[in-house]
């Protein structure tokens, strides 16, 4: 019986991955990945959550060239010091560069995207564009 346990596990964690390769491997070369640190006010925390999963990301993902989009809430800092601007980070995932600056100028995203910046008292915020490699 432990035999048969320990086959099913080793199957298990060959499936996931190879579903982890084949989700890299949908990644076209050229994509980027936007990191926006944000830091959310008191109290509004609930109300960018709500606007973030209801509406800026199902907008988001009707965009030409849209991969993915996730919303991380800072835990801890393990090693070295958390970002100071923000208990949030924005990662937004693109087939390239152009085609998030064409989002970014649709009046879509003019429309959903004050409703997560209207949480932030500080629009000061750090944007770093990453090549995925």
């Amino acid at each position: 019986m432990e035999r048969r346990t320990y086959f099913k596990t080793i199957l298990a964690l060959l499936a996931g991955g190879a579903s982890r390769a084949k989700a890299a491997e949908t990644i076209p070369k050229g994509a980027i990945q936007l990191h926006l640190d944000m830091k959310v006010a008191p109290g509004k925390e609930q109300q960018m959550l709500k606007s973030f999963k209801e509406v800026f990301r199902p907008t988001a993902a009707q965009q030409p060239g849209y991969i993915g989009l996730e919303m991380l809430k800072l835990r801890s800092a393990v090693q070295g010091a958390a970002p100071a601007a923000g208990n949030f980070r924005f990662v937004l995932t693109f087939a390239s560069e152009e085609a998030r600056q064409k989002w970014v100028a649709t009046a879509a995203h003019q429309k959903v995207w004050p409703m997560i910046e209207g949480t932030m008292p500080d629009k000061n915020y750090t944007v770093l564009v990453y090549d995925i490699t």
